[in-house]
């Protein structure tokens, strides 16, 4: 965290991966990284594109320990979805799907012997609010699926429950871009953007609380 006490925010993005050649939501993740906001300022901003690969999600501790951010946002693609959903769970399971390598995981559990679930440890609400401000419709979701995002909240949100309340992970699930309508792309970054902002003071209130 920076002196003045703007928080270090990483936010990610995947690749390509069967169905999805063209992913939306790293362009996303490319735009945040560079939103300039006056709620924003002095913010450092981190980005990564991550394949979508098993691996990676295993791997993303390490990651995260290598770039030890504050808050982290990670944007995900759920097409057929009519919501941006703010995924409250990540499960510790995977339907066995194959990533963007044709691979498929060795195991339906991401660890043996550990919970069913993990909680993101936000407060969802102004973050849902956040989303409807901009005119998105926005929900939250229980069930971030058996890919790859699922595999990536399960690992982030056990990763900031170990660095207490000061840590802050999110992964949200946008639907495909529409132009013109609801989910019209401006106003899915407009909507994002807000999110940004909602966690940067919800990080704010924890880190004064906890002083």
């Amino acid at each position: 965290m920076t002196p003045a006490g703007a928080p270090h925010i990483l936010i990610t993005g995947f690749g390509p991966f069967p169905g999805a050649p063209a992913n939306p939501a790293a362009s996303l993740a490319r735009d945040l990284a560079r939103l300039r906001r006056p709620a924003l300022a002095g913010t450092r901003r981190s980005l990564r594109i991550l394949p979508t690969l098993w691996e990676q999600a295993a791997g993303f501790p390490s990651t995260l320990d290598a770039f030890a951010p504050d808050i982290v946002l990670m944007i995900g693609l759920a097409a057929r979805r009519r919501a941006v959903s703010i995924e409250w769970l990540g499960r510790n399971h995977t339907r066995l799907l194959p990533d963007a390598a044709r691979r498929h995981p060795s195991e339906r559990r991401f660890e043996a012997g550990s919970a069913a679930i993990r909680r993101g440890g936000f407060d969802a609400a102004p973050l849902l609010q956040a989303l409807a401000v901009a005119g998105l419709p926005a929900r939250l979701s229980r069930d971030a699926g058996g890919y790859v995002c699922n595999a990536l909240a399960w690992s982030a949100y056990g990763w900031a429950r170990q660095g207490g309340a000061r840590r802050l992970a999110v992964f949200v699930h946008i639907p495909r871009p529409r132009a013109g309508g609801r989910l019209d792309r401006g106003r899915m970054l407009r909507g994002l953007g807000n999110l940004m902002v909602a966690l940067v003071a919800q990080h704010r209130l924890r880190v004064a609380v906890a002083r």
